[in-house]
């Protein structure tokens, strides 16, 4: 990673390992733990009331007895990395240098697998503390094809899990993802882009997307993660290696009319792939 003793200024090896050159003088500390249980009861509301801002969870956590200020809330909130739920232009920021592709789903019927797939990205709480988890979604069918967990926000565990997805399960037609930091990374896209898999980003205007992936999200999160409260992230793995395998070959949705998301996959793929 970055070598503090070669010739190369410091500057152009953050820029060419995608890091922020701030990062080289973040000193990581542990979370305090009222810190981690306010984190853990925003995740709670913001599942419960995912249009509320930081304003409606402060009042909802004085509510529950936490005397606590809206820019704590916000702080948290963007450290968890969420944002409430409602139409407004972007729901994350991209980083300032990286490309942001055009949304390519409008007015488009998604009725097969490998048609579109779609990535997202969210804060799991844990018992001692907490994680990232993201997953690769067919749009079609709601399968999870892939997924990874990591205790920050960086690229490279959303790149494993595409390559994962890619490798298992093929090529989609497009990839649409929001515009977060980790998806317009030249990291992330190029292998999309050798892949010649259509890049897709939403907008303005295509919010309600993101109401489409959070449906994963609750399901994970009130089905197994909040039941179990998990000790560390090798636990977290073990169990949502369960969850996944039950969520994709049992667990049945009233949106693909009470089929499970495999049935639907499976029964959607082009024949020259079912074959293969």
């Amino acid at each position: 990673m970055i070598d503090r003793a070669n010739e190369l200024p410091l500057t152009r090896q953050c820029q060419i390992l995608n890091m922020s050159r701030s990062s080289l003088y973040y000193e990581s500390f542990p979370m305090n733990a009222k810190d981690l249980e306010l984190m853990r009861l925003i995740d709670e509301i913001h599942m419960k009331y995912p249009f509320y801002g930081n304003r409606r969870i402060r009042n909802e956590l004085r509510d529950r007895g936490h005397e606590i200020g809206r820019g704590h809330v916000r702080t948290l909130m963007l450290k968890m990395g969420i944002v409430a739920l409602y139409q407004k232009p972007r729901l994350s920021n991209p980083h300032p240098d990286h490309k942001v592709y055009p949304y390519l789903l409008r007015g488009m019927e998604i009725n097969r697998a490998n048609q579109v797939y779609a990535a997202d990205i969210t804060y799991i709480p844990m018992a001692k503390g907490f994680c990232y988890l993201v997953a690769i979604m067919d749009w079609a069918s709601r399968k999870v094809l892939a997924w990874r967990l990591s205790n920050t926000l960086d690229t490279s565990f959303c790149t494993e899990a595409l390559e994962e997805a890619i490798s298992r399960f093929g090529k989609p037609e497009i990839f649409n993802t929001d515009q977060g930091s980790q998806f317009t990374s030249e990291a992330f896209t190029e292998i999309l882009k050798d892949n010649g898999i259509k890049i897709s980003m939403d907008g303005k205007g295509c919010w309600k997307d993101n109401v489409f992936v959070e449906r994963l999200w609750r399901s994970v999160k009130y089905e197994d993660i909040y039941l179990k409260s998990y000790d560390s992230i090798a636990e977290l793995r073990k169990g949502l290696i369960e969850y996944f395998e039950f969520y994709n070959g049992r667990r049945r949705h009233q949106g693909l009319d009470d089929k499970t998301p495999d049935e639907v996959y499976y029964g959607t793929l082009p024949s020259i792939k079912v074959a293969a």
